[in-house]
């Protein structure tokens, strides 16, 4: 599926994160700020990348600011931030949720 419009899901707060996606052209684009990046940075690339895929997604510009948020709270705002920007917010898939 085509990103329709540029979407963000999450907050700046301590344990959350914020996540924007807005339309690529090059596959998955990452831009991700957290201070655990260099430990956690590819688990949490790869946890976006799996709710991504999971709506058929092939191509994303994604901004990542991560404040310290758990796996579960990453997946929750990545499957937020996808359906604002398919324009599916009306018609969410529940299937992801596994």
């Amino acid at each position: 599926m085509e990103i329709k419009k540029t979407a963000i899901a999450g907050t700046l707060e301590s344990s959350d994160v914020q996540i924007m996606l807005s339309t690529g052209s090059n596959g998955f684009e990452f831009d991700l700020e957290s201070d655990v990046a260099k430990q956690f940075g590819d688990q949490i690339k790869e946890t976006i990348t799996k709710v991504l895929e999971m709506y058929n997604v092939k191509n994303a510009k994604i901004k990542v600011v991560d404040k310290g948020a758990l796996d579960l709270v990453i997946k929750a705002r990545a499957i937020a931030a996808v359906q604002r920007a398919l324009d599916i917010v009306d018609a969410p898939k529940w299937e992801v949720l596994k």
